[in-house]
C-alpha cells in the first residue's frame, strides 16, 4: 500500500509480457479500437494506392497494448472469417 492506495488485482490487467491475463475495460477498449484503427488505415490507403507506413503507428500502439493470445485470435478469426467486428 502506498500512501492508502491498494493496486488492483493482478489478474484485472494484461501481464507485462503481454502473454497471458485479462485487462480492465478501459484497455480492452483502447487495444481493440487501435486494432481495428490500423487495419481500417491499412485497407484505406491501400485503396487509395497510397504508402501503409503511415498505419505502422495503430500496429505498434495495438501489439504493446494487447495480450499476444489476443492479438493471435484476432488473426485466426480474420483470416477464417469469423471476426465480429467492422474493418
Amino acid at each position: 500500500c502506498f500512501l492508502g492506495w491498494d493496486p488492483p488485482d493482478s489478474t484485472a490487467r494484461a501481464t507485462p509480457d503481454g502473454a497471458t491475463g485479462t485487462a480492465d475495460p478501459a484497455t480492452r477498449r483502447r487495444s481493440a479500437e487501435r486494432r481495428t484503427d490500423y487495419h481500417r488505415c491499412i485497407k484505406t490507403m491501400n485503396r487509395r494506392g497510397k504508402s501503409t507506413q503511415p498505419c505502422e503507428y495503430y500496429f505498434r500502439v495495438y501489439h504493446s497494448l494487447c495480450p499476444i493470445s489476443w492479438v493471435q485470435r484476432w488473426k485466426e478469426q480474420i483470416k477464417d472469417g469469423t471476426f465480429a467486428g467492422k474493418i
